[in-house]
């Protein structure tokens, strides 16, 4: 394959632009013009827009197209090469850090491919303050997805709505689709005036919808008898995660340690730092044997004064604290990787899903959409007292039933 071919996501643009559409002005640096240093096109683009101070760097990889949206990065920076440099180093950065479990999962099962990082390109757009909406075509009808609304001091969840609050969204998006001649997904940022610019377009024609595959194959018939009525079901793998008592071991350990130093059988540091690995491979493992899984969270972030105990416990040895300590701050890091992973968190109502536009409305989540099932937080303590008397464990299935009230009941399977 030619590793130097323009991307989709710049292809696509520029047939955008040429059509007359309001595409921002922007340039696609490649992969090469980094090795060479030659950022002569790149300076004279930059020139033209030093007054906004910032523009947006967005992920340009040739392979980038088999892979969900959202899997690679979009940054703010400075308007000028430095601030480029330093957001590609960055994006290929998080792909090999944060990104790494979501690529490998998209390898593993939807068949993405192997791809050199350093074959990165990027586009460059004057950056705009305004809100995101996301439009494609779903069961026939126009959806349009709102996010990350940076102009209102008052935010609200991502919500999708097929009446737009300007219903020029709806004409633009049957035209561009027209234009590129195949169903695809369009991002848009709404400017603080109003105006509707197009920021990116994706081609979904390759994309089964569920929706569309069921009205394929099934008959409407006259009525139906039933003792049990379901109305929204899903059944998943589950990771429970207790992080409250993964740091009781761990501080148990560093007793025992500090207790007990250099008695054989004891626990020294790289014992305990290798637990902690442990512990992450154990969920990344999980993560990679399940393509779609829930995060049963009977103690997620809220043990903060036993992280703090574990974190602190061998002051007394300031280079094993700083070992230990670098190794519990990564593990934090490591977990949300894998929650982020979830497209079901079964958790207290602190905590939710932090969700950007392709994660909460891409056409990846279209017939699997993030689920997070919760429960109150004065409820905690005997919710997960009910929870462990069940029996879940890792690597059971649950079933979560949606009554007509929209009250979900979690079943162990």
């Amino acid at each position: 394959m030619n590793t130097h071919s323009i991307p989709e996501k710049a292809e696509l643009l520029e047939k955008l632009k040429q059509g007359g559409f309001a595409v921002p002005d922007f340039i696609y640096v490649p992969p090469q013009h980094f090795e060479a240093e030659d950022f002569g096109a790149l300076e004279s683009f930059l020139e033209k827009h030093r007054e906004s101070f910032k523009v947006i760097a967005r992920s340009a990889h040739p392979l980038e197209r088999r892979f969900k949206g959202g899997t690679f990065d979009s940054l703010e920076t400075y308007a000028d090469v430095g601030g480029i440099r330093y957001a590609r180093n960055k994006m290929i950065k998080l792909a090999r850090s944060s990104k790494h479990l979501t690529i490998a999962r998209q390898q593993r099962f939807n068949h993405a491919p192997e791809m050199d990082l350093e074959q990165m390109g990027v586009i460059v757009m004057p950056f705009i303050d305004g809100s995101s909406v996301m439009a494609k075509i779903i069961g026939g009808h126009w959806e349009f997805g709102y996010c990350r609304d940076r102009i209102q001091k008052v935010q609200s969840e991502p919500y999708i709505t097929r009446t737009p609050h300007d219903r020029r969204l709806v004409q633009l998006s049957k035209e561009i689709q027209k234009h590129l001649g195949f169903r695809c997904e369009i991002e848009y940022i709404i400017s603080a005036d109003g105006g509707i610019h197009v920021v990116q377009a994706k081609d979904i024609s390759s994309i089964d919808i569920l929706e569309e595959k069921e009205s394929q194959r099934s008959i409407s018939l006259d009525g139906i008898r039933r003792i049990r009525k379901r109305r929204n079901y899903r059944e998943r793998p589950v990771y429970v995660m207790d992080n409250k008592a993964f740091y009781i071991d761990i501080i148990s350990q560093c007793e025992e340690m500090v207790s007990e130093c250099g008695t054989p059988g004891k626990p020294d540091i790289a014992q305990i730092i290798d637990s902690i690995k442990a512990y992450e491979a154990d969920f990344e493992a999980f993560a990679l044997r399940h393509q779609r899984y829930a995060v049963l969270g009977l103690a997620i972030q809220d043990t903060v004064e036993l992280y703090q105990i574990a974190s602190h416990y061998l002051d007394d040895t300031p280079e094993l604290q700083a070992e230990l300590s670098k190794a519990l701050h990564n593990n934090l890091y490591q977990i949300d990787i894998f929650l982020s992973e979830a497209d079901t968190l079964i958790a207290k109502d602190k905590f939710r899903i932090n969700l950007c536009s392709h994660d909460a409305y891409g056409i990846d989540t279209v017939r699997n959409p993030l689920w997070t099932v919760y429960w109150y937080m004065d409820r905690h303590d005997d919710v997960v007292r009910d929870f462990k008397r069940v029996g879940f464990k890792t690597g059971d299935t649950v079933g979560i039933d949606i009554n007509v009230d929209d009250k979900p009941t979690v079943y162990r399977q």
